[in-house]
């Protein structure tokens, strides 16, 4: 077994060194990666990653609702589903460098696209996951607040809470008179972690696609690249 990332060096690099550095090893073990090494003692991220996202979804709650009093609920929810999305706490965990610590198979290493930001982003609610394990809820709120909360601003700047296909389908009305269609072009990955490419199209014409963990993922991402490309 080749040597293993130095787990530490990453967790001081975020400011949090752990107590017991056996979360943060957990936390970036893919499940591809036990399937090659079989003899390997410790467990995948798929647990912690669940608490880890119970927790960024409770952290940036109850940030939102502070930080916005007079906003009512559709809105923040629509925040919080914009700041808490794979593309969102993708970017931190490419800012973080955590695919350099990633143990993953051959295989899944070479992934790139929206494969890649689907691992990444399940990297980082583990990360969230195992701090909480390691230091408790105030740690795990701490690192939260200071990494990924911060992008509200520009969400909200760049209008990236609406929902991009109402979105798209009212542009589409106003300037071609069509409506948008959605269909899937194809399902990748195991059932456990599938990935959804759907194309959209105006009558016959592709304009995009996008990719997801559910269809209506991949369909805000391909209305939101739809609307980049056309310029509308």
């Amino acid at each position: 077994m080749m040597a293993l990332p130095d787990f530490q060096a990453f967790a001081e690099s975020i400011g949090y060194p752990f107590k017991n550095i056996e979360f943060l090893r957990e936390a970036f073990t893919h499940r591809s990666y036990l399937n090659e090494h079989r003899g390997v003692q410790w467990s995948h991220n798929e647990r912690i990653e669940f608490l880890g996202d119970a927790v960024l979804e409770l952290v940036i709650t109850e940030y939102l609702f502070k930080k916005f009093p007079k906003e009512n609920e559709g809105r923040m929810t629509a925040y919080r589903s914009a700041l808490v999305n794979t593309n969102s706490i993708a970017e931190v965990a490419a800012e973080l460098n955590m695919g350099e610590y990633l143990l993953l198979s051959k295989g899944e290493a070479k992934d790139v696209g929206r494969a890649r930001l689907a691992i990444l982003a399940n990297t980082f609610e583990s990360v969230v996951g195992a701090i909480f394990l390691d230091q408790g809820h105030e740690a795990a709120k701490s690192f939260i607040l200071k990494v990924l909360a911060p992008k509200i601003d520009k969400i909200i700047e760049a209008r990236l809470w609406q929902d991009a296909k109402s979105n798209f389908q009212e542009l589409a009305q106003e300037h071609v008179a069509i409506t948008p269609s959605y269909k899937t072009i194809r399902e990748i990955g195991p059932d456990h972690e599938k990935i959804f490419e759907i194309g959209l199209y105006l009558g016959d014409e592709l304009v995009a696609t996008g990719q997801g963990k559910s269809k209506q993922d991949a369909e805000q991402a391909a209305a939101r690249a739809a609307i980049e490309r056309k310029g509308w």
